[in-house]
């Protein structure tokens, strides 16, 4: 038997097994982007934008922990090294919420550390995916389709 890496499945979806086929749709998905490089942030919104999301982007985890309590986004997509404070002390401190205040909010963290540890230290800190840059931008909008229904599944 063997085993299919984690992965697989998303890419299946992006694949032609799934509603969006070509390209993920993304309308009405409320998505916070969190990158402190501000080209990087204006490029990742606008790509998420075309796939129809509606986009919030900042530069700060400080910021971006005020906006999870106050817009309740459906995504959270988290740079991981941020000046100040990083995406790790944004997933915790998103994480200790409780779910009305956000806490359950799906997170992607989206990073130039690509190594194994890397990705296991984001998974294990609170992010549901690990998204490395430079990064494809379709296959992110992807990440946030699927974590977009798993959270309306969660919520249901």
């Amino acid at each position: 038997m063997q085993i299919a890496r984690p992965f697989a499945w998303h890419q299946r979806c992006l694949v032609g097994m799934s509603p969006w086929a070509e390209s993920p749709r993304l309308e009405g998905v409320r998505v916070l982007v969190v990158e402190g490089v501000a080209d990087v942030r204006d490029l990742v919104r606008d790509a998420l934008e075309q796939y129809g999301a509606h986009v919030t982007a900042v530069g700060s985890a400080s910021e971006a922990l005020g906006l999870v309590k106050r817009e309740r986004p459906d995504v959270m997509v988290s740079s991981i090294r941020m000046p100040e404070k990083d995406g790790y002390w944004l997933i915790r401190r998103v994480r200790s919420l409780s779910p009305d205040q956000g806490g359950r909010t799906p997170a992607i963290a989206f990073t130039g550390c690509t190594t194994k540890e890397d990705r296991l230290n984001a998974l294990r800190a609170g992010f549901q995916s690990h998204v490395p840059k430079p990064i494809d931008l379709r296959e992110l909008a992807g990440v946030v389709a699927v974590l977009s229904l798993r959270r309306e599944a969660v919520l249901a």
